[in-house]
């Protein structure tokens, strides 16, 4: 019988405004924490107050801690260590020892990016990766600078069909050429860097929206591009009045600030949607003479969708289902024959639009990992975008919290 042996991980943050005391903090803590084993992976987020010291910083993770492999970038704000830091310096590492598991870096920008028509071994050959090896990635990148962002995370759907992907926007900058990238040895402004990860390795992924649906679900049965133009044979806009009418004062005021549209992307989904199942987009627009409502995204006939609210106690709700129906289906999956394998680390990427901001107080996405997986570090940065699947599609989404959970092969 063959024993596995399984993942380590350790994840620290300090808030000092020093780099160099930072650093010192939160390196000696991870070199603690892995008992000093050199670790397979390093995941390195950096708030702009330590601007100046940005390049400095990944040297010395590198000089220091020694990982295989070290990734990530510049966040408006910093996870780590079961805190979310705002509004302050903080820099925050995460490392974990990945046996039996083979990460391969990648590099991408406007220029090397395949074509869309392209067929999947072009992309494979950009990333060095085969589809073979059942892959899985994390991504981060530069939104000044890659542009193309969204055919990056097409064409990795494309290529890659079953594997995860998650990452996000670096943030923390005012304009071009101010955002870090951390890949290995090699500190860039631009572009996308990322992992590869396969081997003995998952990576679930979970998208938590912020939002709670409102009304009933209805059919799409007229659209044009991103134009929702009929919902269940009549005017868009009279649904929505008709919405409106039936609410309450409250949820009369959050229609007016913050009314979104759920789309059920699985065309394939049986029953009522639930928590995760809906893609969450704006409303950017609306013709009072026809009727029609402008949605931030393109629109198919047929699809389900439903409007949500988003809010403090929403955003609480949908974290909180989304976290739930991960531990219930994987346990579902088992069929009851052997407990699944349980996470051993976590990354986070939540957007800049969360944290303070919406719930009122610091820690709270956090701490709902931390009380749903009560061993799995967390690392990770507030975002200006988050990358992760919805209905098997991965899209950069806005106002989300985005987990990658790391564990060993059931």
């Amino acid at each position: 019988m063959t024993v596995k042996i399984g993942m380590k991980w350790a994840s620290a943050i300090s808030t000092d405004a020093d780099t160099d005391k930072a650093l010192d903090d939160v390196l000696s803590k991870i070199t603690t924490d892995l008992h000093g084993e050199k670790p397979d992976v390093a995941f390195l987020f950096i708030s702009p107050q330590h601007r100046a010291n940005y390049a400095r910083a990944g040297a010395a993770v590198n000089k220091r801690l020694e990982p295989q492999h070290l990734l990530g970038c510049s966040g408006g704000a910093v996870i780590g260590g079961g805190r979310e830091v705002e509004h302050a310096p903080a820099i925050s590492i995460t490392a974990a020892i990945l046996p039996d598991v083979t990460i391969t870096p990648f590099h991408l920008d406007d220029d090397t990016l395949p074509g869309l028509d392209d067929p999947p071994r072009k992309w494979e050959e950009a990333i060095a990766v085969h589809a073979a090896d059942n892959p899985h990635f994390v991504i981060v990148a530069d939104p000044y600078s890659m542009s193309r962002a969204e055919d990056m995370l097409r064409g990795f759907d494309y290529a890659f069909p079953q594997s995860a992907k998650i990452g996000g926007l670096a943030s923390g900058a005012n304009g071009p050429g101010q955002n870090a990238l951390y890949l290995d040895r090699t500190f860039r402004r631009t572009g996308a860097v990322g992992l590869a990860f396969s081997g003995e390795i998952e990576i679930d992924t979970l998208v938590a929206q912020g939002c709670r649906p409102i009304g009933k679900p209805m059919r799409i049965t007229s659209c044009q591009k991103n134009l929702l133009v009929e919902l269940d044979k009549k005017p868009a806009l009279l649904a929505l009045q008709e919405l409106f009418e039936a609410a309450d004062e409250r949820e009369q005021d959050l229609i007016r600030s913050s009314l979104f549209l759920g789309i059920v992307m699985d065309p394939f989904k049986a029953g009522e949607p639930l928590p995760g199942d809906f893609l969450i987009r704006n409303l950017v627009g609306m013709d009072a003479n026809r009727g029609v409502l402008a949605i931030g995204a393109l629109l198919d006939e047929g699809q389900t969708v439903q409007f949500h609210l988003r809010e403090s106690a929403a955003a609480t709700a949908d974290l909180e289902a989304v976290l739930w129906r991960h531990s219930t289906e994987r346990m579902n999956a088992m069929k009851g024959e052997s407990l699944p394998t349980p996470p051993r680390g976590g990354l986070l990427f939540s957007c800049l639009g969360r944290g303070e901001g919406l719930y009122g107080k610091p820690d709270h996405d956090s701490l709902a990992f931390a009380n749903k997986f009560v061993d799995a570090p967390l690392g990770g940065f507030f975002c200006n975008g988050e990358i992760g699947p919805v209905g098997g599609t991965t899209y950069i989404h806005g106002f989300t919290s985005c987990f990658g959970i790391f564990r060993n092969k059931d």
